[in-house]
C-alpha cells in the first residue's frame, strides 16, 4: 500500500507579521566588554563545589501560572532538604500572607531540619524589612536577603534616581536590618545582598555599591556577608559575565570577608555556562532552581550543574541518586513538566534510537562487564557520559527502536530484557525483521513489542516443517552414537521420520534426510541458558544454509537443552524456504 502522500505547503509566506529588521540592525547593540586583559579564569578548572542555595521556592514560585500552596511548598521543601540544600530561599514573606504563613508552619512545626538556613528575600524597604523579621521569629538560622536594583536602566525608567540615591536605598535598607538583629535573639542571621539586574549595572558602580553595604554591616572572614550578582536577564556571552565575577573579586576590597553569590538565568540559553564559568572567575556560591524552572526562561538548573561536576568526578555534595523522585516531586508540586530531552532528567536523555549509536553502547557495556561493572572502574561507554544506574535510572530506555535503529540496538534489547543472546551474524536478520515493521508502521516499538515480533518470525513458524514429537537413546553399541524417533508434519502431511547421528540435531537432520528433506548444510549451533534456578531454560541457535545458498538462522526455547536445538534446526529450516 502506498504510504506517502503529496505534501502541500502552507500557502502564506514565511515572515508574514514578523518585524524582524535586516541589516544594517539598528534597534540592537552589542554590549560591551570588561577590560581584563589579564583574565585568569579561562586557566582555571572546577575543583571544589560552591554553597548551593535553592530558589525553587520564591523565584520558582514566583515564575509558575498558579504559585503553589502552603501543601506543595511544604513538598517541595522537604525534597530539597533531603537532597542536601543547606541554603533554601522559602520566600517573599513581606509579599503575600501564603508567604509569611509558609515561613511562620516552618518554623513553629519544626519542620527545618538541623543545619539547614531558610532565606527571606526583601526589597530595601522599612515596611517589608520589618514584616520579614516578622517571620523569622524563632527560626534556628536564617539568611536575610535584601535588594534594590541598580542598573543604568532601571534607575531611569522604574526609579528616576541617582547613582548616590539608589546606593543610599541600599545602605540605608542594611542599618535598618542591623538594628532589627536584636528581635531575633537566639537566630543566626546572616547578610545577603543583591545589586538587582547586575548583569546590566557598571560594573565599577555594582563595586560601589556592594562596598558601601559591607561598610554598613562590617562583616568578618568568620562570617562573611553574602554578595549575590544576580544575572538578572542574561544579556552577555558566557565569557563576558565571567569578566564581570572576575573583576568584581579582584577589586573588592577585604575580599576575603564576602561570599560572592551566582544568580544567573537563561534568557540567551546559557544559564549553565554562565555559572561554570562564573565559578572559575572566582564565585563561591550558587543560586538557582530544579530543572530551571523561573521567570521567563528560567533560572539556572541546578541539577545541571551539579551533574555535570560529578561526572567529572566532583562530589557535588547532592543526593540526586533517585533523579526520577526528584523530577516526579518536582512536576507535581509545580505542575511543571521536565521536557523530555532536559539533561539528565528527561526521558530520553539516555536514549539511543540511531543504529550506530545503539551498537556502540551495546559494546562499551559488554566491555565494561568484561572488566567490571564496578565504581572503581573508570566509566568509558560512548554517548553516554555517566552511568544511568547512579542517578537511578535503568538500562532499559537506553536503547529504544525505531526505522533509523541498526541491528545493535535490536540485540541490546533481547539480551537486556528478555536474556537472548544472539549470535553476532545472526543481528542483521533480527535486526532488520524489528525495523522493517518500525519503518511500516512509522513508530518506536517498545520492548514487549520487538520480542513479539522476533517470537512469530523465530519461534512459531511452524510451517512447511513441524515437530510433533520425538525420542532420542543412546545406541547400546556405541558411546556417542543416538538415534531419533521424530513425529513431524511436512506441508501439511503427518510423517514418521528416524535417524543416527552423534547427537540429537545431528541424528534428527539424518532422519529428515531418509525423507529426501535435507537440503540444506547446518552451519552454526550455539545455545546459552536463560535466567537461573528451577525456571531456567535453553535458548539455541542454528543456522542453515540451502544448496541454492539461502541462509538463515532459527531459534527455539525449551527448558530441555536438546528439545531447544531440535526446534531452533525447525526454526532455520522454515526461514530458508
Amino acid at each position: 500500500m502506498e504510504r506517502i502522500s503529496a505534501f502541500h505547503p502552507p500557502s502564506y509566506p514565511l515572515g508574514v507579521g514578523t518585524r524582524m529588521q535586516k541589516k544594517p540592525i539598528s534597534k540592537y547593540k552589542p554590549w560591551g566588554t570588561i577590560d581584563l586583559p589579564d583574565r585568569k579564569w579561562p586557566e582555571r578548572t572546577i575543583d571544589r563545589v560552591p554553597y548551593w542555595c535553592s530558589v525553587d521556592l520564591r523565584d520558582g514560585n514566583q515564575a509558575l501560572p498558579i504559585p503553589m500552596g502552603i501543601k506543595e511548598k511544604l513538598e517541595l521543601f522537604d525534597l530539597l532538604a533531603k537532597v542536601g540544600f543547606k541554603e533554601i530561599e522559602v520566600g517573599f514573606p513581606s509579599a503575600a500572607q501564603t508567604e509569611f504563613d509558609f515561613t511562620r508552619k516552618l518554623i513553629e512545626d519544626d519542620l527545618i531540619p538541623e543545619g539547614v538556613a531558610i532565606q527571606v528575600l526583601t526589597q530595601a524597604r522599612e515596611h517589608l524589612i520589618r514584616r520579614s523579621f516578622e517571620s523569622l521569629k524563632g527560626a534556628a538560622k536564617a539568611i536575610v536577603h535584601v535588594y534594590n536594583s541598580t542598573s543604568p536602566l532601571q534607575r531611569r525608567v522604574t526609579f528616576g534616581m541617582s547613582k548616590e540615591q539608589i546606593k543610599k536605598i541600599a545602605v540605608d535598607g542594611v542599618r535598618l536590618i542591623r538594628s532589627l538583629l536584636a528581635e531575633l535573639d537566639g537566630t543566626d542571621v546572616r547578610l545577603e545582598y543583591s545589586p538587582e539586574s547586575f548583569s546590566d549595572t557598571e560594573v565599577d558602580y555594582a563595586l560601589e555599591v556592594c562596598e558601601a553595604v559591607m561598610e554598613a554591616w562590617e562583616p568578618t572572614e568568620e562570617r562573611p556577608i553574602i554578595l549575590n550578582l544576580p544575572a538578572t536577564v542574561e544579556l552577555f556571552t558566557p565569557n563576558v559575565h565571567a569578566d564581570q565575577i572576575e573583576w568584581f573579586c579582584r577589586n573588592l576590597k577585604e575580599r576575603e570577608k564576602a561570599l560572592i553569590s551566582l544568580h544567573t538565568h537563561n534568557d540567551r540559553g546559557t544559564g549553565t555556562a554562565a555559572t561554570e564559568l562564573g565559578l572559575l572567575a572566582g564565585a563561591d556560591r550558587v543560586e538557582g532552581t530544579l530543572f530551571g524552572n523561573g521567570e521567563r526562561t528560567g533560572n539556572l538548573d541546578l541539577v545541571t550543574v551539579a551533574l555535570n561536576m560529578y561526572s567529572q568526578g566532583l562530589d557535588p555534595e547532592l543526593d540526586f541518586s533517585d533523579l526520577d523522585r526528584v523530577r516526579e516531586i518536582y512536576e507535581r508540586t509545580t505542575g511543571m513538566t521536565v521536557h523530555e530531552r532536559h539533561p539528565y532528567g528527561g526521558d530520553l536523555v539516555f536514549t539511543a534510537f540511531s543504529g550506530s549509536h545503539q551498537d556502540a553502547i551495546k559494546k562499551g557495556m559488554d566491555l565494561r562487564t568484561e572488566e567490571g561493572d564496578s565504581d572503581d572502574n573508570h566509566w568509558q561507554v560512548p554517548y553516554l557520559s555517566i552511568d544511568p544506574r547512579d542517578l537511578g535510572r535503568s538500562y532499559e530506555a537506553i536503547i529504544r527502536i525505531n526505522s533509523q535503529s541498526g541491528k545493535g540496538g535490536v540485540a541490546y534489547v533481547l539480551s537486556r530484557e528478555f536474556g537472548l543472546e544472539l549470535p553476532k551474524p545472526m543481528h542483521p536478520e533480527v535486526g532488520n525483521l524489528v525495523n522493517d515493521k518500525a519503518d511500516s508502521e512509522s513508530r518506536e516499538l517498545a520492548a514487549d513489542e520487538i520480542y513479539a515480533t522476533f517470537k512469530a518470525e523465530f519461534l512459531e513458524k511452524n510451517t512447511p516443517l513441524k515437530l510433533i514429537g520425538y525420542q532420542t537413546h543412546k545406541i547400546e553399541e556405541s558411546q556417542e552414537e543416538v538415534s531419533c524417533l521424530a513425529s513431524i508434519e511436512i506441508n501439511g502431511q503427518s510423517k514418521s521420520i528416524q535417524g543416527q547421528g552423534n547427537g540429537p540435531i545431528n541424528a534428527f537432520v539424518h532422519a529428515l534426510e531418509s525423507k529426501g528433506l535435507k537440503d540444506f548444510k547446518l552451519t552454526d549451533y550455539r545455545q546459552h541458558s536463560i535466567g537461573k534456578g528451577s525456571g531456567t531454560e535453553s535458548a539455541a541457535f542454528v543456522q542453515l544454509q540451502t544448496r541454492a545458498g539461502r541462509a538463515a538462522y532459527g531459534c527455539g526455547i525449551d527448558s530441555s537443552i536438546e528439545k531447544s536445538g531440535l526446534l531452533a534446526l525447525v526454526s532455520a529450516f522454515n526461514r530458508t524456504r
